[in-house]
């Protein structure tokens, strides 16, 4: 039996930033999806928005993500056939809601899409891409963005585009993010800084933390855990 997560307590404030990064296997993505509810973890709980996840039925859970958890992955998980629009909106109508006039058009506004509203994802860049998902996971205003990897399939310009723009959802909207990273540089976006070994925090870093600092400590980990 493998023990994929090992006696975890974390908790993230609202209108916080916190980036968890550690070795490969460390339990980084089984962390974010047992705290998101993708995954069930076999013992403990998990609380989101003041809702304990534990014995909630598969209908439930799948209401309470929608309304108040947001995801951007690595893939950005777009609908080829879908415009930036109509992906923004999606998850609005899969939750029953009706946007509001403009809204849809305000949130490709804030994160610098405002003339793409029409283009379907393949008349768009990997960094555009993703910054309609950021707008998808964000129109609506959900409790909590878990971010799995965001930056990983750009490159170093688009993903420093698209982690301002998750800064800026914190600083401006009091957004709660958590997301998991392998890039140090990536990591010194957020407020604090969670570091993973063999499914344990080991570490846990607040305020502004260099990326040369978070470099140091994660070549560490990846030492002790060769």
């Amino acid at each position: 039996m493998v023990t994929a997560l090992d006696g975890i307590d974390a908790r993230f404030e609202r209108a916080t930033f916190t980036a968890v990064i550690g070795p490969s296997g460390s339990g980084k993505s089984t962390l974010l999806h047992c705290a998101a509810g993708l995954d069930r973890a076999d013992e403990g709980e998990v609380i989101i928005d003041g809702t304990p996840l534990t014995g909630l039925s598969e209908r439930a859970l799948t209401r309470l993500r929608r309304r108040r958890v947001g995801f951007v992955f690595q893939a950005f998980n777009l609908v080829a056939a879908l415009t930036a629009a109509q992906n923004v909106v999606l998850p609005m109508r899969l939750a029953g809601r009706k946007p509001q006039a403009g809204e849809v058009a305000a949130m490709l506004a804030e994160v610098g899409l405002a003339d793409r509203a029409g283009h379907r994802p393949g008349q768009l860049s990997g960094g555009q891409q993703q910054r309609v998902a950021i707008a998808r996971a964000l129109v609506t205003r959900p409790a909590v963005l878990f971010a799995d990897e965001p930056t990983g399939a750009l490159d170093a310009r688009s993903g420093a585009e698209v982690l301002r723009l998750l800064r800026s959802a914190v600083d401006r909207h009091g957004q709660t993010i958590v997301m998991v990273t392998h890039d140090p540089v990536a990591a010194a976006y957020a407020d604090r800084v969670l570091f993973l070994a063999d499914g344990r925090v080991v570490d846990d870093l607040t305020g502004p933390v260099g990326a040369e600092k978070i470099a140091v400590h994660t070549a560490r980990l990846e030492e002790s855990a060769r």
